[in-house]
């Protein structure tokens, strides 16, 4: 089947049940206000119990963050302004204000997989022939940047610490977006006040930090490897197709069930992209009922492993390589 045609036939999974979705937001936030609330009662035993608690917090947090992006693409509530406000109401825990996200997500949707519109919402990623007419500076700067510790450390910390407070990508397009982020700032800070007015710094420190940094790096690591696979698509503009791109750019991420409930099912990548208004819980609906999209893209998390090193596309090879696979080309 064509990848436009699978577009037209996914379209009977995209309304949400409304009670279904109650139900997924609640069995998100509230364990991970009962663990919040069990972390900080075990500051007084021991700060290490406390953060090992808030690391296992993170997965519920990567969870808030998946209901957040649903919201995003109005597949969570039938009403939008409802599905809008809830989302604008999760990025202050997400650390994510929801309008600036949301329309540079919009982007990485209509754009991903095409060489001549990267930039927005997408992990940068060069050519071969690109990175080779590169200074050496610039090969050394864009090296350090595809190295796992910064892709997977530091540029998450960067991201939702400190890039998501300003609206970066739109700085200029209007009060919307820098509303949306000032907003989103100011409770954070409300939300940041309150724990140390009632809990301390350590509550910060151990708690809402550990948090906050891996579920960032988690996310990282998902967002990443849902595009960046060996197999994957890239075409320059004129060849560019949005399905061909959704459906063969795009992984097919399998994952054990607890990582794919913590995970809100997102790595059914290619059939979100396909039709990014299915709710997240409904997608393990669409892989029963279509062998063909259950066997499209597969990657495995013991595969996933190896495409940390992948960092060049190859235009002649048509596929993603290491810099040491690009040392040996000619």
């Amino acid at each position: 089947m064509k990848p436009q045609q699978w577009t037209r036939v996914l379209t009977k999974y995209r309304e949400p049940i409304p009670a279904r979705s109650l139900l997924e937001l609640s069995v998100t936030l509230l364990p991970f206000l009962a663990i919040w609330a069990l972390a900080w009662w075990a500051l007084s035993i021991s700060p290490v119990l406390s953060v090992a608690l808030a690391m296992v917090n993170a997965g519920f947090l990567v969870r808030t963050f998946m209901i957040q992006h649903d919201c995003g693409h109005g597949s969570f509530f039938r009403n939008r302004k409802l599905g809008d406000w809830i989302g604008r109401a999760l990025g202050v825990l997400t650390l994510t204000p929801y309008d600036v996200w949301r329309k540079t997500h919009a982007i990485h949707h209509a754009t991903t997989g095409n060489l001549d519109q990267r930039g927005t919402g997408d992990v940068p990623v060069l050519t071969v022939t690109e990175y080779r007419s590169k200074s050496r500076l610039g090969r050394v700067l864009y090296r350090l940047l595809r190295h796992p510790l910064v892709l997977f450390g530091i540029v998450p910390f960067y991201t939702f610490f400190l890039q998501n407070r300003l609206p970066v990508g739109l700085m200029r397009s209007g009060w919307r977006y820098w509303l949306s982020s000032q907003a989103t700032n100011a409770g954070i800070g409300g939300l940041l006040a309150l724990l140390i007015w009632f809990g301390g710094l350590e509550v910060v420190l151990f708690i809402f930090v550990p948090t906050m940094l891996l579920a960032a790096s988690l996310g990282m690591w998902m967002f990443y490897v849902q595009h960046q696979f060996e197999d994957t698509v890239w075409e320059r503009q004129e060849d560019w197709n949005v399905h061909e791109a959704a459906l063969h750019g795009s992984s097919n991420y399998i994952l054990p069930p607890v990582l794919n409930w913590l995970t809100g099912n997102i790595g059914a990548h290619h059939v979100h992209h396909l039709a990014s208004r299915i709710p997240f819980y409904r997608l393990p609906e669409v892989l029963r009922d279509h062998d063909d999209l259950v066997e499209t893209r597969r990657l495995t998390l013991w595969e996933s492993l190896r495409c940390a090193s992948l960092a060049l596309w190859d235009e002649n090879d048509r596929k993603l390589i290491s810099f040491a696979e690009a040392r040996r080309r000619p």
